[in-house]
């Protein structure tokens, strides 16, 4: 390995280099294979963070080349010399060990798909609303929210029944409309219908689609353990913590 080698590479790419040094490096480019493979490895590495990882992690790059930089800096190569050393190896190793980090954490965390699993809608028709009830349960059913929406509207004008809001709700949840959700949740929460357990834990899955773990937990926590899909709540509770 070469001594100061991802320095000399970093700084080759950041444009940083004397239009000696870069002369220099570039004809051992062509001239040393050990170094030009080791240089395009580096070169792909560099482009992976640039595309796939956040600002923060790219900070993270930078503060690996500011400490290579000071741990060697009294190492200073010679004109004309690129010495060689295991920093590069190491850096190399650190980014790649932070990307796969970062990627067991992403996939560790909970996510709102994993838990919206909705029961089918299933009305008795009645009167004048018959259509417009028939037309929404047809369209919740399947996954069809935005026509869902506007005739659970119609419906409610006439019969806002907690089971209609509460199909209502879920609809503006998955359309993304989280403040009109919650606020037909928090609704059907008050009113303290046997749909009372259900909406708040569609509460909590509404603060987690927006990846408000913090709010997503705190209501978790409000919910009985005698809840029929506590089983649900309690998982996700665990991967919270």
């Amino acid at each position: 390995m070469n001594e100061e080698l991802y320095i000399v590479f970093e700084n080759y790419l950041s444009n940083e280099l004397s239009l000696e040094e870069r002369i220099i490096f570039e004809n051992q480019l062509q001239n040393d294979s050990d170094i030009k493979e080791k240089f395009e490895i580096y070169k792909e590495s560099n482009q992976f963070l640039k595309t796939k990882f956040s600002p923060e992690t790219v900070a993270f790059k930078e503060s690996l080349k500011s400490f290579a930089t000071e741990s060697f800096v009294e190492n200073k190569p010679k004109k004309g010399k690129i010495i060689q050393l295991k920093t590069f190896v190491y850096a190399i190793a650190a980014v790649f060990a932070l990307f796969f980090g970062l990627q067991i954490f992403q996939n560790n965390s909970p996510e709102y798909g994993d838990y919206n699993q909705h029961e089918q809608a299933h009305f008795i028709e009645r009167g004048k609303t018959i259509q417009s009830l028939k037309l929404a349960q047809e369209a919740f059913n399947n996954k069809k929210y935005k026509v869902a929406i506007v005739n659970f509207e119609l419906v409610l004008k006439e019969y806002p029944r907690p089971e209609i809001k509460y199909f209502y709700a879920i609809s503006l949840l998955e359309d993304n409309r989280f403040a009109d959700s919650e606020l037909v949740l928090n609704d059907i929460i008050k009113g303290k219908s046997i749909y009372t357990n259900t909406a708040t834990w569609y509460l909590a899955l509404s603060k987690l689609k927006q990846k408000d773990y913090k709010s997503c937990k705190e209501i978790l926590l409000t919910i009985p353990t005698d809840y029929e899909n506590y089983n649900q709540v309690e998982k996700l509770l665990k991967i919270l913590d």
